[in-house]
Protein backbone atom coordinates (compact mmCIF):
# COMPACT_ATOMS: atom_id res chain seq x y z
CA UNK A 1 0.00 0.00 0.00
CA UNK A 2 2.99 2.22 1.05
CA UNK A 3 3.92 1.92 -3.07
CA UNK A 4 0.32 3.29 -4.37
CA UNK A 5 -0.31 0.23 -6.33
CA UNK A 6 -3.33 -1.25 -4.81
CA UNK A 7 -4.36 -4.66 -6.70
CA UNK A 8 -7.49 -6.75 -6.01
CA UNK A 9 -8.72 -10.08 -7.19
CA UNK A 10 -11.81 -9.69 -5.34
CA UNK A 11 -14.67 -6.63 -5.28
CA UNK A 12 -14.60 -5.23 -1.68
CA UNK A 13 -16.79 -4.23 0.92
CA UNK A 14 -17.36 -0.78 1.46
CA UNK A 15 -20.25 -0.98 3.28
CA UNK A 16 -23.40 -2.65 4.29
CA UNK A 17 -27.12 -1.72 3.66
CA UNK A 18 -29.92 -3.67 5.92
CA UNK A 19 -27.19 -6.04 6.73
CA UNK A 20 -26.48 -6.88 3.12
CA UNK A 21 -22.70 -5.97 2.24
CA UNK A 22 -22.18 -3.50 -0.47
CA UNK A 23 -19.31 -4.26 -2.77
CA UNK A 24 -16.89 -1.62 -4.37
CA UNK A 25 -18.28 -3.31 -7.82
CA UNK A 26 -21.92 -3.09 -7.16
CA UNK A 27 -21.71 0.71 -6.23
CA UNK A 28 -20.27 0.91 -9.64
CA UNK A 29 -22.74 -0.98 -11.35
CA UNK A 30 -25.67 1.04 -9.63
CA UNK A 31 -23.71 4.21 -10.73
CA UNK A 32 -23.52 3.19 -14.00
CA UNK A 33 -27.89 1.95 -14.03
CA UNK A 34 -28.45 4.98 -12.75
CA UNK A 35 -26.40 6.96 -15.06
CA UNK A 36 -28.01 4.93 -18.12
CA UNK A 37 -32.25 5.16 -16.75
CA UNK A 38 -31.01 8.91 -16.62
CA UNK A 39 -30.18 9.52 -19.65
CA UNK A 40 -32.66 7.29 -21.24
CA UNK A 41 -35.08 9.04 -19.62
CA UNK A 42 -33.77 12.51 -20.65
CA UNK A 43 -33.67 11.18 -24.15
CA UNK A 44 -37.19 9.83 -24.12
CA UNK A 45 -39.17 12.62 -22.58
CA UNK A 46 -37.71 14.41 -25.70
CA UNK A 47 -38.80 12.54 -28.49
CA UNK A 48 -40.52 14.56 -31.32
CA UNK A 49 -41.87 14.20 -34.68
CA UNK A 50 -38.67 16.39 -35.95
CA UNK A 51 -36.01 15.05 -34.36
CA UNK A 52 -33.01 17.07 -33.11
CA UNK A 53 -29.02 15.72 -33.57
CA UNK A 54 -29.57 13.47 -30.07
CA UNK A 55 -32.61 12.00 -31.35
CA UNK A 56 -31.13 10.97 -34.40
CA UNK A 57 -28.07 9.94 -33.03
CA UNK A 58 -29.93 7.47 -30.93
CA UNK A 59 -32.41 6.64 -33.62
CA UNK A 60 -29.62 5.33 -35.77
CA UNK A 61 -28.14 4.18 -33.39
CA UNK A 62 -30.87 1.44 -32.63
CA UNK A 63 -31.62 1.16 -36.26
CA UNK A 64 -27.92 -0.13 -36.81
CA UNK A 65 -28.03 -2.68 -34.00
CA UNK A 66 -31.14 -3.88 -34.56
CA UNK A 67 -29.99 -4.60 -38.46
CA UNK A 68 -27.33 -6.43 -37.05
CA UNK A 69 -29.36 -8.90 -34.87
CA UNK A 70 -31.68 -9.43 -38.21
CA UNK A 71 -28.14 -10.21 -39.64
CA UNK A 72 -27.26 -12.42 -37.15
CA UNK A 73 -30.48 -14.12 -36.52
CA UNK A 74 -32.04 -14.43 -39.84
CA UNK A 75 -34.89 -13.32 -38.26
CA UNK A 76 -36.39 -9.52 -37.99
CA UNK A 77 -39.29 -10.80 -35.63
CA UNK A 78 -36.42 -12.36 -33.43
CA UNK A 79 -34.37 -9.18 -33.75
CA UNK A 80 -37.20 -7.44 -32.26
CA UNK A 81 -37.97 -10.01 -29.71
CA UNK A 82 -34.75 -10.22 -27.81
CA UNK A 83 -33.66 -6.33 -28.72
CA UNK A 84 -34.48 -5.26 -25.43
CA UNK A 85 -31.92 -7.78 -23.74
CA UNK A 86 -28.92 -7.60 -26.31
CA UNK A 87 -28.74 -3.75 -26.66
CA UNK A 88 -29.32 -3.64 -22.85
CA UNK A 89 -26.27 -6.43 -22.22
CA UNK A 90 -24.35 -4.29 -24.31
CA UNK A 91 -24.39 -1.09 -23.49
CA UNK A 92 -24.37 -1.98 -19.56
CA UNK A 93 -21.39 -3.39 -20.43
CA UNK A 94 -19.84 -1.21 -22.73
CA UNK A 95 -20.58 2.00 -20.25
CA UNK A 96 -19.04 0.09 -17.43
CA UNK A 97 -15.76 -0.47 -19.21
CA UNK A 98 -15.59 2.65 -20.86
CA UNK A 99 -15.90 3.73 -16.82
CA UNK A 100 -12.85 1.82 -16.35
CA UNK A 101 -10.59 4.35 -16.35
CA UNK A 102 -12.35 6.90 -15.07
CA UNK A 103 -10.22 9.05 -11.92
CA UNK A 104 -12.51 7.85 -9.41
CA UNK A 105 -12.39 4.13 -10.23
CA UNK A 106 -9.65 2.24 -8.98
CA UNK A 107 -6.93 3.39 -6.50
CA UNK A 108 -7.99 7.07 -7.55
CA UNK A 109 -10.23 7.22 -4.41
CA UNK A 110 -10.50 5.78 -0.98
CA UNK A 111 -12.49 4.58 1.43
CA UNK A 112 -10.82 4.08 5.66
CA UNK A 113 -12.73 1.17 6.72
CA UNK A 114 -11.89 -1.09 9.70
CA UNK A 115 -8.04 0.42 8.93
CA UNK A 116 -7.51 -0.82 5.61
CA UNK A 117 -7.84 1.26 2.48
CA UNK A 118 -10.75 0.27 0.22
CA UNK A 119 -11.21 1.55 -3.61
CA UNK A 120 -14.60 3.51 -3.67
CA UNK A 121 -15.60 2.28 -7.71
CA UNK A 122 -14.28 -0.65 -8.73
CA UNK A 123 -14.76 -2.02 -12.64
CA UNK A 124 -18.01 -4.73 -12.15
CA UNK A 125 -16.53 -6.65 -15.42
CA UNK A 126 -13.78 -7.15 -13.29
CA UNK A 127 -15.09 -8.64 -10.77
CA UNK A 128 -16.36 -12.71 -11.42
CA UNK A 129 -19.16 -12.35 -9.43
CA UNK A 130 -20.44 -9.91 -11.75
CA UNK A 131 -19.79 -11.63 -15.75
CA UNK A 132 -21.10 -14.69 -13.66
CA UNK A 133 -24.34 -12.70 -13.18
CA UNK A 134 -24.68 -11.99 -16.28
CA UNK A 135 -23.40 -15.10 -17.78
CA UNK A 136 -26.71 -16.94 -15.36
CA UNK A 137 -29.03 -14.51 -17.18
CA UNK A 138 -27.72 -15.02 -20.82
CA UNK A 139 -27.74 -18.77 -19.96
CA UNK A 140 -31.22 -18.91 -18.74
CA UNK A 141 -32.93 -16.89 -21.63
CA UNK A 142 -31.12 -19.24 -23.67
CA UNK A 143 -32.04 -22.43 -22.63
CA UNK A 144 -35.94 -20.88 -21.47
CA UNK A 145 -35.98 -19.60 -25.50
CA UNK A 146 -35.13 -22.80 -26.68
CA UNK A 147 -38.30 -24.78 -24.46
CA UNK A 148 -40.88 -22.27 -25.36
CA UNK A 149 -40.05 -22.06 -28.96
CA UNK A 150 -39.58 -25.78 -29.27
CA UNK A 151 -41.14 -27.47 -26.26
CA UNK A 152 -39.18 -29.29 -23.72
CA UNK A 153 -40.01 -32.73 -25.71
CA UNK A 154 -38.42 -31.48 -28.76
CA UNK A 155 -35.92 -29.21 -27.26
CA UNK A 156 -34.86 -31.82 -24.70
CA UNK A 157 -33.70 -34.04 -28.17
CA UNK A 158 -31.24 -32.00 -28.97
CA UNK A 159 -29.37 -33.32 -25.89
CA UNK A 160 -30.85 -37.30 -25.16
CA UNK A 161 -30.91 -38.71 -28.35
CA UNK A 162 -32.12 -42.59 -27.71
CA UNK A 163 -33.17 -43.50 -30.84
CA UNK A 164 -30.12 -42.54 -32.48
CA UNK A 165 -28.17 -45.34 -30.52
CA UNK A 166 -25.05 -44.99 -28.20
CA UNK A 167 -22.89 -42.62 -30.41
CA UNK A 168 -25.75 -40.30 -30.86
CA UNK A 169 -26.56 -40.38 -27.15
CA UNK A 170 -23.09 -39.66 -26.15
CA UNK A 171 -22.85 -36.75 -28.55
CA UNK A 172 -25.76 -35.36 -26.74
CA UNK A 173 -24.34 -35.78 -23.08
CA UNK A 174 -21.61 -33.93 -24.60
CA UNK A 175 -23.87 -30.98 -25.86
CA UNK A 176 -25.16 -30.91 -22.12
CA UNK A 177 -21.77 -30.34 -21.17
CA UNK A 178 -20.92 -27.97 -23.78
CA UNK A 179 -24.23 -26.00 -23.01
CA UNK A 180 -23.29 -26.16 -19.33
CA UNK A 181 -19.77 -24.68 -20.22
CA UNK A 182 -21.10 -22.04 -21.40
CA UNK A 183 -21.13 -20.27 -18.08
CA UNK A 184 -17.78 -20.65 -17.93
CA UNK A 185 -17.28 -19.08 -20.83
CA UNK A 186 -19.34 -16.56 -21.07
CA UNK A 187 -18.21 -14.86 -17.13
CA UNK A 188 -14.50 -16.04 -17.29
CA UNK A 189 -13.74 -14.35 -20.95
CA UNK A 190 -15.02 -10.75 -19.97
CA UNK A 191 -13.75 -11.15 -16.64
CA UNK A 192 -10.15 -12.18 -17.77
CA UNK A 193 -10.31 -9.62 -20.21
CA UNK A 194 -10.93 -6.44 -18.39
CA UNK A 195 -9.51 -7.45 -15.23
CA UNK A 196 -5.99 -8.67 -16.48
CA UNK A 197 -6.15 -5.22 -18.73
CA UNK A 198 -6.83 -3.03 -15.83
CA UNK A 199 -3.82 -4.45 -13.88
CA UNK A 200 -1.77 -4.36 -17.08
CA UNK A 201 -2.26 -0.57 -16.59
CA UNK A 202 -2.08 -0.22 -13.45
CA UNK A 203 1.28 -1.49 -13.06
CA UNK A 204 2.89 0.35 -16.17
CA UNK A 205 1.50 3.43 -14.76
CA UNK A 206 3.21 2.69 -11.44
CA UNK A 207 6.33 2.29 -13.41
CA UNK A 208 6.46 4.73 -16.27
CA UNK A 209 3.89 7.19 -16.09
CA UNK A 210 2.44 9.42 -19.05
CA UNK A 211 4.83 7.75 -21.38
CA UNK A 212 3.19 3.98 -21.90
CA UNK A 213 -0.03 4.40 -19.85
CA UNK A 214 -2.14 7.03 -22.31
CA UNK A 215 -1.83 4.46 -25.63
CA UNK A 216 -2.46 1.38 -23.33
CA UNK A 217 -5.74 2.94 -22.07
CA UNK A 218 -6.36 3.42 -25.28
CA UNK A 219 -5.87 0.21 -26.44
CA UNK A 220 -8.08 -1.68 -23.38
CA UNK A 221 -10.83 0.98 -24.01
CA UNK A 222 -10.86 -0.91 -27.41
CA UNK A 223 -10.67 -4.16 -25.60
CA UNK A 224 -13.55 -3.00 -23.62
CA UNK A 225 -15.50 -1.89 -26.17
CA UNK A 226 -14.98 -5.54 -28.01
CA UNK A 227 -15.94 -7.31 -25.05
CA UNK A 228 -19.45 -5.99 -24.59
CA UNK A 229 -19.66 -6.90 -28.50
CA UNK A 230 -18.86 -10.59 -27.83
CA UNK A 231 -20.86 -11.01 -25.06
CA UNK A 232 -23.79 -9.71 -26.99
CA UNK A 233 -23.47 -11.59 -30.13
CA UNK A 234 -22.74 -14.82 -28.37
CA UNK A 235 -25.88 -14.27 -26.96
CA UNK A 236 -27.44 -14.01 -30.06
CA UNK A 237 -26.11 -16.84 -31.36
CA UNK A 238 -26.65 -19.37 -29.25
CA UNK A 239 -30.01 -18.14 -28.92
CA UNK A 240 -30.47 -18.77 -32.80
CA UNK A 241 -29.05 -22.25 -32.12
CA UNK A 242 -31.53 -22.90 -29.28
CA UNK A 243 -34.94 -21.90 -31.26
CA UNK A 244 -33.46 -24.01 -34.25
CA UNK A 245 -35.27 -27.35 -35.17
CA UNK A 246 -33.69 -30.62 -34.29
CA UNK A 247 -32.37 -32.30 -36.75
CA UNK A 248 -29.58 -35.14 -37.09
CA UNK A 249 -26.46 -32.85 -37.58
CA UNK A 250 -27.86 -30.21 -35.33
CA UNK A 251 -25.40 -31.68 -31.94
CA UNK A 252 -22.74 -31.39 -34.15
CA UNK A 253 -23.16 -27.88 -35.78
CA UNK A 254 -24.04 -26.77 -32.05
CA UNK A 255 -21.49 -28.07 -30.44
CA UNK A 256 -18.90 -26.05 -32.80
CA UNK A 257 -20.28 -23.01 -31.61
CA UNK A 258 -18.14 -23.35 -28.40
Amino acid sequence: MDSGLHISLAAERVGTFLGLPITNSLLMSWVVMVFLIGGAWLVGRRISMKPGKVQNFFEWLMEYMLSMMEQIFGSKTLAQRYFPLVATIFVFILCINMLEFFPLVGPALYLNQGGEHVGLFHTPSADLNFTLALAIISFFVIEFSGILTLGVLKYGSKFINIKGGAMMFAVGLLEVIGNLARLISFSFRLFGAIFAGEVLVMVITHFLPYIASAPLMGFELFVGLLQAGIFAILTMAFIKLAVEEPHSSGSGQAHGAH
